[in-house]
């Protein structure tokens, strides 16, 4: 296991491509983070801002997830993608034929690279948002310990969605195919199916369990369900959650497409 986690890491980051998603990643959140916080702290005269004090603050952060979690989707799915398009996977199941070992070794081998990009991403929000809050707003927040939490926590989750990504990416292994669905979902699908759940008191919490949402609850604040006004799950329950769906995609993943003849 451990020569076949090393060599698909050593897969991983000897691409550019994996860099060149946290570079995007980091510019994508440094604006996004800046127009959030704009639009929390600067208001006309008179009007209420939409959310104030640790709340503001707490709800910018969590961008890091709403809003980037599908550039480590991506990452992942591509460290698995990449070898079938390159048709490189052959080489890799004759070096290590347990298929089971491959796979494992595929999604572990996500992890630093996920969290690199977390640390980045959380970085490149702070670094733009945190000045808007505490010049309009109510302040950064950056000691209070729920905030702290909130970075933390967006960093490790941004892990835990490159090793989901890598778990569609063996279920899913056309690499444009898995890119499309990846942005189909992450930008309309689930965005528009959260909002619209929520809407309805007899289904609001059916959109708990959707895998963005259930990132939202690991992180303990959520964009979208202080718009939807819907409850997130228990940190812990969002966790499994997430989990869940990554060891559902591996498991199918190796039960069709790594149990079938590879040429």
């Amino acid at each position: 296991m451990r020569n076949a986690l090393l060599a698909e890491h050593r897969k991983l980051v000897s691409t550019r491509l994996w860099w060149v998603l946290l570079i995007g990643m980091a510019g994508y959140l440094a604006f996004i983070g800046a127009v959030m916080a704009f639009t929390f702290t600067v208001t006309a005269d008179g009007a209420e801002a939409p959310l104030t004090g640790v709340d503001a603050a707490t709800a910018t952060y969590s961008l890091v997830n709403a809003i980037g979690y599908v550039f480590p989707l991506v990452v992942g799915s591509l460290s698995v993608t990449s070898e079938f398009r390159h048709r490189t996977i052959t080489q890799t199941l004759l070096v290590e034929p347990r298929r089971t070992v491959v796979v494992v070794a595929k999604l572990l081998a996500t992890v630093p690279v996920g969290l690199a990009l977390g640390l980045v991403g959380v970085l490149a929000l702070v670094a733009t948002s945190a000045p808007l809050l505490s010049w309009r707003g109510d302040g950064a927040f950056l000691t209070d310990p729920e905030v702290i939490a909130v970075l933390v926590l967006g960093v490790v989750t941004t892990a835990v969605w490159a090793v989901v990504g890598a778990a569609l990416g063996t279920l899913l292994t056309n690499q444009v195919a898995v890119v499309v669905v990846i942005l189909a979902f992450t930008q309309l699908v689930e965005p528009i199916a959260r909002t619209a759940l929520g809407a309805f008191d007899a289904v609001a919490g059916v959109s708990a369990y959707l895998p963005g949402a259930a990132a939202d609850a690991l992180i303990g604040a959520s964009l979208f369900g202080e718009i939807a006004g819907v409850d997130l799950l228990p940190r812990w329950a969002g966790a499994l959650v997430l989990l869940g769906y990554g060891a559902v995609f591996a498991l199918l993943g190796r039960l069709t497409t790594f149990r079938r003849d590879i040429g």
